[in-house]
């Protein structure tokens, strides 16, 4: 089936009255260390499944060696019970049909070549171990049959990548083992090992290396041989293999990125590209869907649809790679490698919907579709979720409408927890994306990703178009951009992109040795902050990078401030004083604010010996600075870490909101606040004072109602004219970040005094020459305008 054939079905989720997910809570497994994460050590969730009264859920963690098992009688409140230590690297797990065991597979290999393992069996009840079967090598995969009476163990013996140039075939060959636990007493359960060398269909028959195994109603297991790129369907009743063929290849990609470049282009076409398929799952008994995630020379980047003799019946060609770039999610930096990377998957009914759920490890989503199982061909997109950093294994229990993901990224010092994630099937409306984009005039998805900075169209003293923000992407990407943004309904969406240019040679006359200015005049700026301007255009602030005096990390580009026009043409450089520049260390600009004659920028945090980050005020009217102190809290995280000004808004008569956060994630966040501050009359504000600030509100809460870990980057923030308040999160282009997107409104919070929601009129025209430390601003007109469309094809 055609991608163009599934993509009206992009917003069908977002109505009310239909049945979607809802991510109801976030388990993470450091709780199993300590009750609030306060522990540096790592703790990871891989492969999960469930009970079969679908209360307790069980993981294995590789990292730590160990089973751990949770309480989910309340999924919106998960409690952790415990882990198992299994002796060895636990590579899968599952529940007997009986609900009576847990079956782990189990790694005990010192090395490649010197390969064991065992089948740990795991009394639930009791968290015992009473049974362990001796495996004939280092396992991988497992699964359970439905009738419970077969249990199919993939045996990878996985290769070595570091041995000459990494491919197979690599001694010993990997294998099947099938267990007959027909014996109530696991002790005496036996296993046979089948042989799977020799096979046709295989790019090293000699060496198999399966990967990942499913089985059918029918007894029929499909066993994935990755890197072999092979697929081998076998009956577990007569231990026989059934066919083996080749995943084949994708004869074209279009419209994808496929080269690294800091930008997300997707223009550039892949050809015959091997599949290589990591997870298998039936859809019925005629049918199995493949997760094409790629490993050795492969990965299609979408999943396949077979009959049980090797008939391609759907792939999905390009529509994970664009959905990842709709919802904020795609990995710039995967683009040259297997783009989102769709890897784990499982299929179920819900209600009368029969769901295929696709996890993209890369992009830490998950793709539902309703895929019919008497005809595969027929494929709509449902919704997307966001899961944990790289998500590895999911589990539906469909008997509580209930779907968990476990992702296994941990890293503390990353703000990233691994997690399972509990998602609950109910009627209403999807929660989750908050803001998508519209397609670009050749039907891809406008992309985007690492917002940073917000400003609504009508804030205060501006007058602009109500239910419209803007917000800008930092130093993740070259080639800056302006979004519009629509929030009149919901999903909110971007319908605008605009590159930001030096058109008029304005910038490359203020920086004349930078790299600041492309070819093509477009501009590689770090925005950190945004701004609407009264007189037409938008004032953006570039923050700089380094530190003065850091040899490891020395400065390479001022903090600057431009004015550029509604066309996107860069028209005035405001430089800081020289005085102020000889102290600049890498928190720099974070937050801009036009009110009258005047534009406010925050420092992120405190320069040189000061004890607090600088407000900068500056007269556009005069071309001159001053500086005002801001309190900022004192970090109060169980982590430690640091607070910064995060964004800054104008709410009338020379008041302000200021954006606080700290720099922890997840468990360890404890600052995300929105204060208010008065500068009054600007022209009359003594310089070097420190402001004093008032609580508007702790955010926390909002952001914990999506029952996800808190985000770190909480950097944008926006007043409209009758006070309702936004905010979002920098997801740091999906690079050791979830790539979650959050655009919140608050509500009307803030109280705008009467006459300020008009522009201030008989204001003077700003110079293109401004600034007190650079010199030498000139230039003349231009633009570059690209308008995103969201034409469902």
């Amino acid at each position: 089936m055609n991608l163009r054939c599934i993509l009206p079905f992009l917003l069908a989720s977002f109505s009310a009255g239909a049945f979607v997910f809802n991510r109801v809570a976030t388990f993470n497994i450091c709780t199993q260390i300590d009750p609030t994460c306060n522990t540096d050590t790592e703790a990871v969730a891989e492969i999960v499944d469930a009970s079969p009264d679908g209360n307790t859920l069980l993981y294995t963690d590789g990292v730590a060696g160990n089973i751990g098992l949770v309480d989910i009688s309340d999924p919106s409140n998960p409690v952790g019970l415990g882990t198992i230590d299994v002796g060895g690297e636990p590579t899968s797990v599952a529940v007997t049909g009986d609900g009576l065991y847990a079956v782990a597979a189990v790694n005990t290999s010192p090395d490649f070549v010197n390969v064991t393992g065992n089948l740990i069996v795991i009394d639930i009840e009791s968290q015992l171990i009473v049974a362990t079967l001796p495996l004939p090598g280092q396992p991988d995969s497992l699964k359970v049959s439905p009738d419970n009476q077969f249990i199919a163990i993939a045996i990878e013996n996985e290769r070595d990548e570091d041995l000459g140039d990494g491919a197979p075939p690599q001694m010993p060959p990997g294998s099947l083992v099938v267990v007959d636990k027909s014996d109530t007493d696991p002790t005496m359960w036996s296993t046979t090992l089948v042989n799977l060398t020799g096979l046709d269909g295989l790019r090293f028959p000699e060496d198999p290396e399966p990967e990942f195994v499913d089985i059918s109603t029918d007894n029929v297991c499909v066993i994935t041989l990755q890197e072999n790129n092979g697929i081998v369907i076998l009956d577990l009743a007569s231990l026989s293999v059934l066919t083996s063929f080749s995943a084949g290849a994708v004869a074209e990609i279009t419209q994808i990125d496929a080269t690294e470049d800091d930008m997300i282009s997707q223009t550039e076409s892949l050809n015959d590209i091997l599949r290589e398929p990591d997870s298998a799952v039936f859809i019925g008994t005629d049918y199995f869907a493949t997760a094409d995630e790629g490993d050795l020379d492969g990965g299609s980047r979408g999943f396949t649809i077979f009959g049980l003799d090797g008939t391609v019946v759907y792939e999905s060609g390009n529509f994970l790679e664009h959905a990842t770039a709709r919802y904020g999610h795609y990995p710039e930096g995967r683009s040259e490698n297997k783009g989102n990377e769709p890897e784990g998957m499982t299929y179920s009914t819900f209600g009368d919907e029969n769901l295929l759920f696709v996890l993209s490890e890369r992009a830490n989503t998950v793709y539902v579709f309703n895929v019919d199982p008497t005809d595969p061909s027929n494929v709509s997109f449902k919704q997307v979720l966001p899961s944990g950093v790289g998500p590895e294994g999911v589990t539906a229990i469909p008997s509580r409408n209930l779907l968990a993901v476990a992702s296994e990224v941990d890293d503390r010092g990353a703000a990233i927890r691994s997690s399972i994630t509990i998602y609950e099937y109910a009627e209403g409306t999807a929660a989750y994306p908050t803001l998508v984009s519209n397609n670009r005039a050749d039907g891809t998805p406008i992309p985007f990703s690492a917002l940073s900075g917000l400003a609504a169209a009508d804030a205060p003293g501006i007058g602009g178009q109500a239910g419209i923000l803007y917000s800008v992407d930092d130093s993740f990407y070259s080639k800056s951009r302006i979004f519009t943004i629509d929030v009149t309904s919901f999903p909110y969406a971007i319908t605008n992109e605009m590159r930001v240019m030096d058109s008029d040679g304005v910038l490359a006359a203020a920086f004349p040795n930078s790299t600041l200015v492309n070819d093509d005049m477009t501009v590689n700026l770090d925005q950190e902050g945004i701004a609407v301007s009264r007189e037409g255009g938008y004032w953006i602030a570039n923050e700089g990078a380094g530190t003065v005096g850091d040899i490891e990390n020395p400065v390479t580009t001022a903090n600057f401030v431009v004015k550029v026009s509604t066309e996107g043409v860069i028209e005035t450089v405001v430089t800081l004083p020289e005085e102020i520049d000889a102290i600049q260390v890498r928190f720099g600009f974070e937050g801009i604010a036009e009110y009258g004659d005047f534009i406010v920028v925050a420092f992120q945090r405190a320069w040189g010996e000061e004890a607090n980050p600088r407000l900068g005020i500056y007269d556009t009217t005069s071309s001159t600075w001053k500086f005002v102190f801001y309190p900022l809290d004192t970090p109060s995280s169980q982590n430690g870490g640091w607070v910064g000004i995060g964004d800054l808004s104008p709410v009338g008569n020379g008041d302000f909101v200021v954006l606080e956060r700290d720099n922890q994630g997840g468990p360890d966040a404890a600052i995300k606040k929105i204060y208010k501050i008065s500068l009054g009359s600007m022209l009359e504000v003594e310089e070097s004072t420190t402001v004093e600030k008032t609580l508007v509100r702790d955010v926390l809460p909002d952001l914990a109602a999506s029952n996800g870990n808190i985000y770190e980057k909480l950097e944008g923030l926006a007043v409209t004219s009758e006070g309702e308040v936004w905010i979002n999160n920098d997801n740091d282009g999906v690079d050791d970040n979830s790539g979650e997107q959050q655009l919140i409104s608050l509500g009307m919070i803030v109280t705008i005094p009467e006459g300020t929601a008009t522009p201030i009129e008989d204001s003077p025209t700003v110079s293109p020459v401004q600034g007190t430390s650079m010199a030498n601003r000139v230039g003349h007109g231009g633009a570059l305008l690209v308008f995103g469309f969201f034409a469902l094809l």
